[in-house]
């Protein structure tokens, strides 16, 4: 999937706040990305932001 900074993503799972969407906001060998709801930021690896990732939506 082609994604990028500012992209917003869906996972597989849903946060807890009940939304499944994101906004990437760092890129690297790591990526944080931040709900679009609660603006809770996490970061993740690359290699399992990969594997729960859904589709990228923008």
């Amino acid at each position: 999937m082609d994604y990028g900074l500012n992209s917003i993503i869906k996972t597989k799972k849903k946060h807890p706040c009940g939304n499944d969407e994101w906004e990437i906001i760092r890129m690297g060998a790591d990526i944080k990305i931040k709900c679009t709801k609660c603006n809770r930021i996490i970061m993740l690896s690359r290699r399992n932001f990969n594997k729960r990732l859904k589709q990228v939506v923008k």
